[in-house]
């Protein structure tokens, strides 16, 4: 049995209207830099700080990048929660 539970602070139709505060980033383990998308062509980047580091909405979204990346051999990556306050 499958049991769907809906939250409005993930609400897939307005993914990028996130109400909560937190926000996650990719460490990378080996060096403790973080992940961040530059350039036009999206390439990945390492970067020093998580002020300029790519953050996800949620911990699931987070999880499955650093998931797929651990996996393609792009690791290892960790998820960190950032401590974040909205403009």
């Amino acid at each position: 049995m499958v049991m769907h539970f809906w939250a409005p602070e993930i609400d897939p139709s307005h993914p990028m209207h996130c109400t909560q505060a937190e926000r996650y980033a990719l460490r990378r383990l080996n060096d403790g830099s973080f992940v961040a998308i530059a350039g036009d062509d999206q390439r990945l980047v390492d970067v020093g700080s998580t002020s300029e580091a790519f953050l996800f909405h949620t911990h699931e979204a987070a999880l499955r990048a650093a998931t797929e990346l651990n996996h393609s051999g792009r690791g290892p990556l960790d998820v960190v929660k950032v401590e974040w306050e909205p403009a």
